[in-house]
């Protein structure tokens, strides 16, 4: 074993290679060309320069992770989620949605607006408050306060107030002042506000309100039962409440005589200022008297609100309170209004929930219309304003999980008649049953950018369901959805081979292929299968055709010690052809009939003529069956090709053709076999040693963040991604330390030349292996539709072998002018339209042929390899390698493109250490490489995906999709395609408030804060309590805010109005004055003269 190494080190340390035989070596300087010289007809101009690029996050889609706060804005109507892992999302119309995220990352445990005012006060784990504002497209923390000795608990900002109170783990209330996030020195203490006969401590404060009716008056509740209302003028305690149960919740009635209480207990207590010493009413909503005459005991109500209504019964919602011999029963949210009691099931447990009403005046009738809750993976919103409570239809993306996504892939610049295709379709299966009235979030504004074009986002789920997105313009929505299970009878449990697999996702998607011209889509599931679809805007009868390709292989092919150890043999490959084998196929390791009995797929295909609707209708499936007792290893590589209507898949076996026109196998072979005598390892077969596969990494999708061995650099896709990523292994060769099996790691068909003699291009299959090698077998396909119906695919020899180090990822073509060349597509037709006579039905084939320029540029085209490793670009015919580059030696990539980018190309790569490359072509000199991710987990790892227009996606938690872009162009237009999160809006008057009342002093119990809790009153907080740290998004985020799409011009024509109407009222108050004037000093003259002649006794 030992020499063995030896020699694949030997194999490693040697010079890459590149060539075939007689080719010079390639040179492994980055970017550089090689010594072999560069033709003259290879001229191109490189546009791109590193100016080019910048990576930047643009827009996060999809539900919060882990959420655990909640807060509203009723003014601007704007919804704001934090989560566990410190984001903040922020919600208003359709297109409106901003992500924000805490340094510290810490976990959000409570979030405050500032209503109308464009700010948001969050407080973290960290015990820190930030100050958000929100008058910019990207909010900035503006100030943080840091509690050093004291642990935050709860927060209260009252309407229209500057000064924040908050409470403490240590029953204590501190205030601070937003403006300049400084701590007052006004402090309720614990102590004194109980009693001090009391002996115990009152717990952690979980309430702060300021009364409806005074606002001069706080009610602290605290953990322990204990309810304080606290005078802030007086300093000293109005009453104190000491009840038996832990108090959750606390809620005003509107006119501030009553509160109610959510209690541990599963109660509600009703309390009334005029007699505290107990509760005016006690209620157990859910707490049924049993027979022996005793109440059931109840799960705490965490939560109650409290809301009066002007056309109706009170309001009392809740959530919690169910009794605890219910086993089973989901979380609910119960709405009392009047007698009715109505309970609401929900899927998943409640984080918290809010009640949105018309006024943000706590003094006011409420009139609640709307009940938004938030779940731990769900949001909903519960319109009150009808008796049967309909639910709202979400029009945000918050359902990309309904099902663990599993692949993600990303198309920019589709054809623009696909997404009303797909959404017209998608449109016909909505549910319904929703709520007739407009989303309550409505908040914000949004407008569709200039630099917009077509693209779709396709997630592939663990139950085998497929969604397609409309992703254009930053915006994301389900157009369509399509369920791959359907194409299967219903596996019974622990029934089968397929049980035995994998029990509970036997349809998770592993991977996607599409094609948008032709609309042909590809998926391939875990249990190794492979479903073809084609498009219909018709319904049909189809009978599902099925395939078995047997890729299992006896011998196993391992690397042998040869003569020569630092130079790879590569000899030319011998002529001749494979047959095609159209039926059964015999196992690469050359079975024998018997074992054809074992050929039990994992999955039963539907064997009946079934009925399929307009949308995706599965036209073939193809399956890896099991053999002799071992299951079938996953497909690793998938390509398609409509023009040519073949399927190319690869596993770690070997690689299979299929014909999907004629429904036949054209190549089913292994891969030692693909190479004939051109292998450069020279390898033996021997007896392998058979493990059994794993496939829980594919649908697993925790947040565990295991981050990638980074010191062994173990490389997921060096294992041909058998396992889905579930387990790694190192790509270097080196470092081998188990039986090797080379496994097919990337496919592309295309126009190319296979052999060095060829002088005109043909229909190649490229093939990439997990030891670095590429492989191109030329195929001679009929170009006459009857011919192509009736006659076979041939499939000649291997044609060239080259090499790379590490597993090869991508190809890609460019002409000899630096174009990219896309592959050949078939026009889609709808092969269930009915029959026109006058215009038969043609395959309509569109060819991008290397050799249509050769006037201006000569022959040729060149081919783009990335590999783990390195990037080489090769000139064929020749095979001559022109550039080298390596992109990592301490790491590995993980996903490489060649993308479209400011009318260029270049190739982008994503490596597990977390950078993101970009390469020019041909010459790949290093355009850009930032550190963007610091570790990787395995979602990322799975799910991330580049795309044309220097965009990019990954799954950065199980339920959000994160979207990033690399190009600068982007990056200088985002703040336009952003939406605005605060428009200028009037606040709403307060009710009640006459002319005369607002004239003469006002409301009786309105206070001057800044005279209680400024410094000159309060002096100065301890500078050890609190560490105010400014934050970076001031005088930069106002000048965003400044130029934003509603303007300063907008701001200031209602700065404007506001002033104007305040002058008018100031000109009725001073024209009263001056009538109270004159009629006073009428007053007093008649009285003058009454008394004018008159002694002081007679007075």
């Amino acid at each position: 074993m030992k020499k063995f190494r030896k020699v694949l080190d030997g194999l490693t340390t040697s010079s890459p290679g590149g060539g075939t035989m007689g080719s010079p070596s390639c040179g492994s300087t980055a970017g550089t060309p090689t010594a072999a010289p560069t033709p003259k007809e290879i001229d191109v101009q490189e546009t791109l320069v590193s100016e080019n690029f910048q990576l930047c996050k643009t827009v996060r889609h999809g539900f919060p992770y882990q959420p655990t706060a909640l807060a509203f804005d009723p003014v601007q109507k704007i919804l704001a989620i934090g989560s566990r892992s410190g984001g903040v999302r922020i919600l208003g119309r359709p297109g409106v949605d901003c992500f924000c995220q805490h340094e510290s990352g810490a976990a959000v445990l409570q979030l405050q607006f500032l209503i109308n005012e464009g700010a948001l006060v969050t407080a973290c784990a960290d015990d820190t408050l930030h100050l958000w504002n929100l008058r910019q497209r990207r909010p900035a923390i503006l100030h943080s306060l840091k509690f050093n000795r004291e642990r935050i608990t709860f927060c209260h900002l009252p309407f229209q107030s500057k000064w924040l109170y908050v409470g403490t783990e240590r029953g204590n209330t501190h205030i601070v002042n937003i403006e300049s996030f400084i701590l007052s020195g006004y402090v309720i203490m614990w102590n004194k506000a109980i009693e001090l006969s009391t002996k115990t401590h009152p717990g952690p404060v979980v309430h702060l309100s300021d009364s409806p009716k005074d606002e001069g008056k706080l009610l602290v509740g605290f953990e322990s039962g204990t309810i304080v209302q606290w005078d802030l003028r007086a300093k000293k305690a109005d009453f104190r409440i000491y009840y038996d149960e832990a108090i959750h919740s606390v809620c005003w009635h509107h006119e501030g005589k009553q509160f109610m209480c959510s209690h541990s207990d599963g109660s509600l207590t009703l309390w009334n200022l005029r007699n505290t010493s107990k509760p005016i009413q006690i209620t157990f909503p859910h707490g049924k008297i049993q027979k022996d005459g005793r109440k059931e005991s109840c799960k705490p109500i965490l939560k109650v609100d409290y809301k009066t209504s002007r056309n109706s019964e009170p309001f009392v919602i809740f959530s919690g309170g169910l009794s605890y011999d219910k086993a089973g029963r989901r979380p609910t949210l119960t709405i009392m209004h009047g007698k009715a009691i109505t309970v609401l099931e929900m899927d998943y447990p409640i984080v918290e929930f809010m009640t949105l009403c018309d006024t943000p005046y706590n003094n006011e009738v409420q009139d609640p219309y709307a009940v938004v809750v938030l779940l731990e993976k769900d949001l909903i919103v519960v319109d009150l304003t009808q008796s049967n409570f309909p639910v709202f239809e979400n029009p945000y993306p918050m359902d990309i999980h309904e099902s663990p996504v599993t692949c993600t892939a990303y198309f920019a610049d589709c054809p623009p008649d696909i997404i009303p295709v797909l959404y017209s379709i998608g449109a016909k299966h909505k549910k319904t049953g929703y709520s007739q009235k407009e989303w309550p979030v409505s908040g914000g504004m949004w407008t569709l950018g200039s630099h917009t074009y077509p693209e779709i986002i396709i997630t592939g789920h663990a139950d085998g369901s497929i969604k397609f997105w409309d992703a254009s313009a930053i915006t994301l929505q389900m157009l369509y959805k399509l369920k791959t299970s359907k194409v299967f009878e219903k596996p019974k449990q622990n029934e089968g081979r397929g049980a035995e697999l994998v029990d509970d996702d036997p349809f998770a998607v592993q991977m996607v292929s599409w094609c948008p011209q032709s609309r042909i889509f590809c998926v391939v599931g875990i249990s190794a299968h492979i479903i073809l679809y084609r498009f219909s805007k018709y319904d049909a009868n189809t009978q599902i055709v099925s395939l078995e390709v047997r890729l299992q292989c006896d011998p196993e092919d391992v690397i042998s010690p040869s003569e020569n150890e630092n130079n790879p043999c590569f000899s030319e490959p011998q002529s001749g052809s494979h047959s095609p084998q159209p039926h059964h196929p015999v196992s690469p390791g050359g079975g024998t009939p018997e074992s054809l009995k074992d050929c039990t797929p994992c999955l039963k295909v539907k064997d009946r003529a079934v009925r399929v609707p307009p949308g995706y209708q599965a036209e073939l499936v193809i399956q890896l069956p099991w053999i002799d007792g071992e299951p079938p290893q996953q497909v690793s590589s998938l390509d398609i090709n409509s023009a040519y209507g073949l399927l190319a898949f690869g596993n770690c076996n070997g690689l299979a053709v299929v014909d999907y026109l004629q429904k036949t196998i054209l190549l089913c072979m292994s891969t030692l076999d693909l190479y004939g005598a051109a292998d450069p390892y020279q390898r033996l077969t021997r007896s392998p040693r058979r493990n059994r596969q794993s496939t829980s990494g594919l649908t697993e999708l925790s947040d565990n963040q295991q981050s990638v061995d980074m010191e062994r650099s173990k490389s997921p896709t060096s294992e041909s991604r058998e396992n889905s990523f579930s387990r790694s292994r190192s790509s270097s060769v080196s470092s081998i330390d188990r039986d090797t099996k080379e496994a097919i790691t990337t496919l592309q068909f295309g126009e190319s030349f296979g052999r060095k003699s060829d002088t005109l291009p043909t229909p190649c299959l490229w093939v990439g292996t997990s030891l670095g090698m590429i492989l191109l077998i030329p195929m001679s396909i009929p170009t006459d539709q009857e011919e192509r119906m009736e006659e076979q695919v041939t499939i000649g020899p291997c044609g060239a072998v080259l090499m790379l180090k590490g597993s090869v990822l991508r190809f890609g073509f460019l002409d000899c002018m630096g174009a990219l060349i896309q592959s050949p597509y078939e026009v889609w037709r709808d092969v269930n339209a009915p029959e026109d006579p006058d215009r038969p039905r043609k395959r309509k084939l569109v060819h991008f042929s290397p050799s249509s320029s050769q006037d201006t540029c000569g022959e040729g085209h060149l081919a783009i390899v990335c590999s783990e490793r390195q990037a080489k670009v090769f000139l064929m015919p020749s095979q001559s390698c022109l550039f080298v580059h390596n992109i990592t030696e301490s790491s590995f990539v993980l996903r490489a493109d060649v993308v479209s980018v400011c009318n260029s190309v270049c190739l982008a790569c994503f490596c597990a250490n977390g950078h993101v490359m970009t390469l020019s072509l041909p010459s790949l000199r290093p355009l850009m490489d930032v550190n963007y991710l610091p570790l990787t987990d395995m979602r990322i790892a799975r799910t991330f995906c580049f795309t044309n227009g220097g965009q990019a996606l990954y799954l950065s938690s199980p339920t959000e999709i994160q979207r990033i872009t690399y190009s600068q162009e982007m990056y200088d237009n985002l703040q336009e395609m952003l939406g605005e999160l605060f428009t200028p809006t009037e606040t709403p008057e307060a009710q009640n408030r006459g002319f005369l009342k607002g004239f003469f002093g006002g409301n009786a119990h309105t206070f001057d804060r800044e005279e209680l809790f400024g410094e000159a009153a309060a002096g100065k907080a301890s500078r050890s309590l609190a560490q105010h740290i400014p934050g970076q998004g001031g005088v930069e985020g106002m000048k965003v805010a400044a130029s934003g799409a509603v303007g300063e011009l907008a701001r200031a024509r209602i700065a404007l109005d506001e002033r104007g109407q305040r002058l008018g009222e100031l000109e009725e108050r001073t024209a009263l004055m001056m009538t109270s004037a004159e009629c006073f000093s009428k007053h007093a003259h008649e009285l003058m003269l009454k008394c004018k002649d008159k002694k002081w006794y007679q007075l």
